[in-house]
């Protein structure tokens, strides 16, 4: 591929960022709509958590292999397909006539997302060839991603308070079609040297893996731990979990190397990963229906709320990447982890009166802790890593993100809905403090992780599996 100037390269990055923006809101803006969706479509509350998590389940388990598909048929090849399939994906959503039809139509949005995702990062690391230029970069693409999540319940909110619920899924479509076209004349096709083997076996098995625990989890409380369907899928996920590992130890380009959690870093940026996402989508999950159903704000005042939590998300990632690159990951982990706490506790004593202090607190608490928490995951997990390696342990890093976002909604949401006394409005506040009990959890294990996998002993675990992997 010719080297391009400097200002087609910043051309290209704000292509990729664009379609990292809409993909990324995607996954918060819905929040905010669901006591609409719930009214408009008589969707009960399992069908909302589905309707969050049919699209970050399809992102987490196909992040991988959209990427390897792309390195071998031509990234700007497959970065077109999955912007117009997200495009029409969100045109399917806006008409949806049923809840279930939303869920398929959110699923279809999906397969779009995880091709832009994982593809549009290769693109860039291709087109930025200076380290520094390309550090820049990413850079930016991450600061993207924290924006357009802290940004997602604020949109929602002001669009359905005005437009109405469809108009969250119409605002995609410009972007699209804009990014599509843009791409074509200015995206350079690309394909990498020595493309990694496709591994069909071990994408079904992760399918399988996620789906049915996820399933599992949001159906139990309706039709309960002792049905055949909810008993069924955790026995498909757990024989789906054990037959993942000594299959992939055998392939020689594995679609997840085993191998690579012998890193103590990287397993532990992992677990952080899903940590955090779970209490990020698990926290807007019941918050939206706490701010409308249990308080009867509006769409917009509810998004209003959020903002204090939304600055929060949207600065402290560029102070948390500052002290990253100079005093490392551990300061980043476990002040973020501590705020997420705190947070989490300061939430047990929410009522359906309390004064709107008190949640206002929260947010912004939470904010701070998962601002400083999301930059150091991707570096955590490629610390030691080799360099040929680096690009699929990030690439893990962001399927975990998105495994955490679907756990989130599965479990703090079946928690909280499962434990409701009466209506759902004024049980709500009082059923919220399990999954606040999950949020607490989560934030001390990501301080104890941020103290363990930043140690001397943690390096060194990186380094042999590096050696390992390497040889």
């Amino acid at each position: 591929m010719p080297e391009l100037d400097r200002r087609h390269r910043l051309v290209v990055l704000v292509i990729c960022c664009s379609s990292l923006f809409v993909v990324s809101m995607d996954a918060t803006i819905v929040n905010l709509a669901l006591p609409s969706i719930q009214t408009d479509l008589d969707a009960s509350v399992t069908a909302l958590q589905w309707t969050v998590d049919a699209y970050t389940l399809t992102l987490a388990s196909l992040l991988l292999l959209a990427g390897s598909t792309a390195d071998r048929v031509g990234r700007r090849r497959v970065f077109r397909i999955g912007l117009l399939l997200f495009g029409v994906g969100s045109l399917l959503c806006s008409i949806a006539p049923t809840a279930g039809a939303l869920v398929a139509f959110r699923v279809v949005q999906a397969l779009g997302g995880a091709m832009l995702n994982p593809v549009a990062m290769s693109i860039i690391v291709t087109v930025f060839t200076d380290p520094r230029e390309r550090a820049r970069a990413i850079g930016a693409w991450a600061s993207v991603i924290g924006l357009s999540m802290a940004l997602g319940p604020l949109v929602g909110g002001a669009l359905v308070d005005t437009v109405g619920w469809r108009s969250i899924f119409w605002l995609n479509v410009p972007v699209v079609l804009v990014a599509t076209a843009a791409a074509t004349r200015w995206v350079p096709e690309s394909r990498a040297a020595h493309p990694r083997r496709l591994d069909p076996v071990g994408q079904l098995l992760v399918t399988v893996l996620l789906g049915g625990a996820v399933f599992a989890i949001i159906e139990g409380p309706a039709r309960g731990w002792a049905s055949p369907w909810v008993l069924g899928a955790a026995v498909l996920a757990a024989a789906a979990l054990g037959a993942l590992v000594p299959w992939e130890l055998r392939r020689a380009e594995p679609l997840i190397d085993p191998r690579f959690f012998r890193s103590v870093p990287f397993a532990g940026a992992t677990v952080v990963a899903v940590c955090a996402f779970v209490c990020l989508s698990g926290f807007l999950f019941v918050n939206a229906l706490y701010l409308q159903v249990a308080r009867g704000y509006s769409p917009l005042h509810a998004g209003l709320l959020t903002l204090p939590m939304a600055a929060m998300m949207a600065v402290l990632p560029s102070v948390s990447g500052r002290l990253v690159g100079s005093r490392g990951t551990r300061i980043p982990l476990v002040v973020g982890g501590a705020a997420l706490a705190l947070s989490g506790a300061v939430l047990l004593f929410l009522r359906t009166d309390s004064p709107l202090w008190l949640p206002i607190t929260a947010y912004v608490v939470f904010g701070v802790g998962f601002g400083m928490i999301n930059p150091p995951i991707t570096t955590t997990a490629v610390s030691g890593m080799p360099a040929a390696q680096a690009g699929v342990a990030s690439a893990v890093a962001s399927t975990s993100r998105q495994v955490g976002a679907a756990l989130g909604v599965a479990v703090i949401g079946s928690l909280v809905t499962s434990s409701v006394v009466g209506p759902l409005g004024p049980g709500l506040a009082a059923a919220s403090h399990a999954g606040w009990g999950v949020v607490i959890g989560c934030g001390v294990a990501v301080v104890v992780l941020g103290v363990l996998t930043t140690g001397e002993w943690a390096r060194g675990t990186a380094r042999r599996s590096a050696e390992l992997i390497s040889a």
